[in-house]
């Protein structure tokens, strides 16, 4: 660290080798044309090495320069994304739960009140995403995840299976709900690639649907909001529509329900300074699963 050059001068050197000129250089960090040549002179004597010919009133890096640039380039880079990952990491009073959208709006948020109530001096930061979350980063402090528990080098627990079952607002088609296998396949669908129908057809004994009819979307968030709005028939996650069961938004139109392959898990990485927010949400969550009573009505 003693052979280290000062930061500034570096910043000087680099912004002038990417950008081709000093006047180019000055302008992006809000200095002088004249504080960077000395920074630039600063550094050559420094280093005992002529980072650039000077040509006229311009500057060309030699290849000394160009080399040393690069790496230069890539160590500021490296200490921009230290500092965001220091900066983004949660503090002792916030707590970031990683989820997927659809579990959260459904089923973790209405129920994130009594969790405040138990533990109101934590910030709560929902950090939601289709795409499985790196959580060794430490920019989390505990996920929710759905599969099957392979996730090497994590401690992980499991919540809850779920169960698909098939669903529609009461208002759909102005109350001419369907109440058989054949009746529901004749309905307009609306569905998720992570819902297909194929067990659940089985288990009703009809045939699947056709694999272009409907509205196909990528996240449960829509295709709920499509079912609510009367637009089709969904077969979804039990989790994500008891709430919706309970209120009368929607109705389950079939008694068959089949399982869901994925079930939730509770997944962190263990980290000392994250254990006791860990715990805390952990012993609550475990409680409200042992709440978790599904609608299992139908019409």
């Amino acid at each position: 660290m003693m052979h280290l050059p000062p930061l500034t001068a570096l910043r000087c050197f680099e912004a002038v080798a990417r950008l081709g000129g000093v006047t180019l250089a000055a302008r992006e960090l809000h200095v002088t044309h004249s504080a960077v040549s000395q920074q630039i002179k600063l550094l050559e004597e420094l280093m005992g090495l002529a980072l650039f010919v000077r040509e006229g009133r311009g500057l060309r890096l030699t290849d000394e320069g160009r080399l040393y640039s690069l790496d230069i380039r890539a160590a500021l880079r490296g200490i921009v994304q230290a500092t965001q990952l220091a900066q983004g990491r949660p503090q002792d009073s916030e707590l970031v739960i990683a989820t997927l959208p659809s579990f959260a709006l459904h089923w973790l948020v209405p129920r994130l009140d009594s969790f405040r109530a138990l533990h109101p001096y934590y910030r709560l930061r929902l950090q939601t995403s289709l795409a499985v979350q790196d959580l060794r980063s430490g920019l989390v402090d505990i996920g929710i995840r759905m599969g099957q528990g392979h996730w090497p080098d994590m401690e992980k627990q499991a919540l809850f299976e779920d169960e698909l079952i098939v669903v529609c607002s009461p208002r759909f088609r102005e109350g001419d709900i369907p109440t058989s296998a054949g009746e529901i396949m004749a309905c307009p669908l609306v569905r998720t690639p992570d819902a297909p129908w194929t067990e659940w057809c089985q288990a009703a004994g009809v045939a699947e649907p056709n694999s272009r009819d409907g509205l196909f979307a990528n996240d449960s968030n829509i295709v709920l909001g499509a079912v609510l709005l009367g637009q089709g028939v969904a077969l979804e996650r039990r989790s994500l529509v008891s709430g919706a069961l309970e209120k009368g938004d929607l109705i389950q139109v079939s008694g068959i329900a089949v399982p869901y392959a994925y079930p939730y898990w509770l997944v962190w990485q263990q980290q000392e300074i994250s254990k006791l927010k860990q715990q805390h949400f952990i012993d609550w969550i475990v409680g409200e699963v042992r709440l978790y009573r599904p609608c299992g009505a139908y019409a």
